[in-house]
């Protein structure tokens, strides 16, 4: 076809997405995108549209010069499990903007669960856990490691018995090059000691995040005061889940903090280990 060819090609199939979609939800602004509940005009679906940042999402993507990482859309498009969104076409549009496409979830975030202390939260919060967990073991297993758990990146469903993980912007391959130290990528409040410090990580980061964030469901408040997650830097730990809820089952309380350990040898190892541990129980404060 030749050069010309080749390049007319790509730019007609790329999509116009003031043509393609309907916006119905005016955007929410995040680190690197703006996501918007649209339609999709050719399937008539409502989805979730991710427009990303271009300035913000070429600088980040710098950060990989020189290594083969998949894009957000491709990391996407290859976790399929029952508790993560799905991801239902990424690309370049018309004007040059990267966009993914996913499943619209009608549901709260679970930050937003956790702002307004939810009661219908109580004895299900075990549930919830296991689900997010198994959703993290999925992303280790496939070979990536999430890299932004926090309560914002889990969608529940109306009724609160069911989440899923979502938004994989910051999601890297679990292989040495992109385990390096410098990529201090995260929420800020959730960060492992050692992305804060920009040593050498690997999946044992996302246990870390994933016990800040059960803590936090569990008591609507973070392990540390908020915005001095230092407590976890100078290895003094989490306050103590028990004292923040008596009422705790002492097992789940245990493993969280397990989860929270400053040296991520200290740590759970495996969300096999979660899963194990939490297989009995039936709500957060079963007694012991």
């Amino acid at each position: 076809m030749g050069l010309l060819g080749n390049l007319k090609s790509l730019f007609a199939s790329r999509v116009n997405l003031r043509n393609r979609f309907e916006l119905l939800r005016e955007a929410i602004t995040g680190t690197m995108s703006n996501f918007y509940m649209a339609r999709d005009r050719e399937s008539g679906q409502n989805v979730g549209l991710k427009v990303l940042d271009h300035e913000k999402h070429a600088a980040y993507e710098a950060r990989f010069k020189g290594l083969k990482k998949p894009s957000e859309g491709e990391i996407g498009m290859s976790l399929v499990h029952p508790r993560i969104m799905k991801t239902l076409e990424y690309g370049v549009s018309s004007d040059g903007q990267h966009y993914v496409v996913v499943e619209y979830l009608d549901g709260p975030g679970m930050n937003s669960l956790i702002v307004g202390r939810e009661k219908r939260l109580d004895g299900k919060r075990v549930k919830l856990l296991r689900q997010a967990a198994e959703a993290l073991k999925f992303v280790h297993d496939s070979g990536f490691i999430h890299h932004d758990v926090c309560p914002r990146n889990f969608v529940c469903s109306r009724d609160l018995e069911s989440l899923k993980l979502i938004d994989f912007g910051l999601t890297v391959p679990l292989t040495p090059e992109f385990m390096q130290p410098g990529n201090r990528t995260g929420t800020a409040n959730y960060m492992a000691p050692e992305v804060v410090r920009r040593k050498n990580k690997d999946h044992r980061l996302d246990i870390f995040s994933f016990g800040a964030t059960a803590y936090e469901l569990c008591t609507f408040s973070l392990p540390w005061e908020k915005g001095t997650g230092e407590r976890a830097l100078q290895h003094e730990g989490p306050i103590d889940l028990v004292a923040a809820r008596p009422t705790i089952n002492p097992r789940l309380a245990d493993t969280i903090t397990r989860c929270l350990a400053p040296d991520p040898d200290q740590r759970i190892q495996l969300f096999d280990q979660f899963l194990n541990v939490t297989v009995r129980l039936k709500t957060e404060d079963d007694p012991p």
